[in-house]
């Protein structure tokens, strides 16, 4: 192995002895009719075999989802480049789940979550079908991508696939870190504009949500959760921040989150249990 998370190796890799080729699963949160998915899958496939298993619906905003009170469905489909794919009324973290259960035969050396048409930054990320589909991964000890953009009409889908592919190339010959995904959102600029890769935190969104009331014809409420698109603080060295000044921002995220430095503020509570003596 290159390292914890990097199960098989690029035949270019130098730390590697043995040649075999990846094999990517390619998912998202969009469906299986998004047109960055099929960018996404087009660029990777330089990199090895790609398999796409995908939903058949939009699942934005789902979070970590999986299915277990309804029977999933697997469907064989084609991407409208015409190559194949396989698309399932789940989730996109059922997607992943159900390819390292079986309904992908091979095995799966990384998994790839894109490109989201708008981006994942900050807390989107518990929110975000894409970033968590990469958590799946991770939970079954496979390295993880989430790759975002804004999506323009003018620049398409082509930056974002390219430099995701650039980060899928590095994670194939130095691995990642055991339950680490790589959150990626890439500015809605041409390649040319883009000045590189920054490693980032986590920024600070600001959501800005409204409950919209309405009423059905019988006169029963029903509610929207609406309001404007959410904004962020453009902090020095968050996601955030980089992505105003055209960079890439590359976040590692990990699962693992436990808050460690209020555990020890924690331990001066003296927690005991209070039993009634009577």
């Amino acid at each position: 192995m290159c390292a914890d998370f990097a199960p098989r190796c690029l035949s270019q890799s130098p730390r590697c002895g043995k040649v075999q080729a990846m094999h990517i699963l390619v998912t998202n949160d969009d469906g299986i009719v998004a047109p960055g998915l099929q960018a996404l899958a087009a660029a990777l496939r330089e990199l090895g075999e790609v398999t796409v298993l995908a939903p058949e619906r939009n699942w934005s905003v789902s979070g970590h989802v999986k299915t277990l009170h309804r029977p999933l469905r697997v469907h064989a489909t084609a991407l409208a480049d015409g190559s194949p794919a396989l698309t399932t009324d789940g989730a996109p973290s059922d997607c992943v789940a159900m390819a390292f259960l079986g309904v992908v035969e091979r095995s799966i050396d990384m998994v790839v979550s894109g490109i989201n048409p708008h981006h994942n930054l900050g807390h989107d990320v518990t929110y975000s079908g894409t970033v968590t589909a990469a958590m799946e991964a991770a939970i079954w000890r496979i390295p993880g991508i989430a790759v975002s953009t804004e999506y323009d009409a003018e620049i398409g889908y082509a930056p974002a696939a390219e430099l995701g592919l650039q980060l899928a190339r590095q994670v194939a010959a130095r691995g990642l870190p055991p339950y680490t995904v790589l959150n990626i959102n890439v500015p809605a600029a041409p390649l040319e504009q883009i000045k590189g890769f920054k490693i980032t935190r986590q920024g600070m969104r600001v959501y800005q949500d409204e409950l919209v009331r309405r009423e059905d014809p019988q006169g029963e409420p029903y509610f929207w959760i609406g309001g404007d698109p959410p904004s962020g603080i453009a902090e020095n060295g968050t996601d955030i921040g980089v992505l105003a000044e055209n960079w890439v921002s590359v976040t590692p995220l990990q699962l693992d989150l436990t808050s460690y430095s209020f555990m020890e503020k924690m331990r001066e509570w003296e927690l005991e249990v209070t039993r009634d003596s009577g």
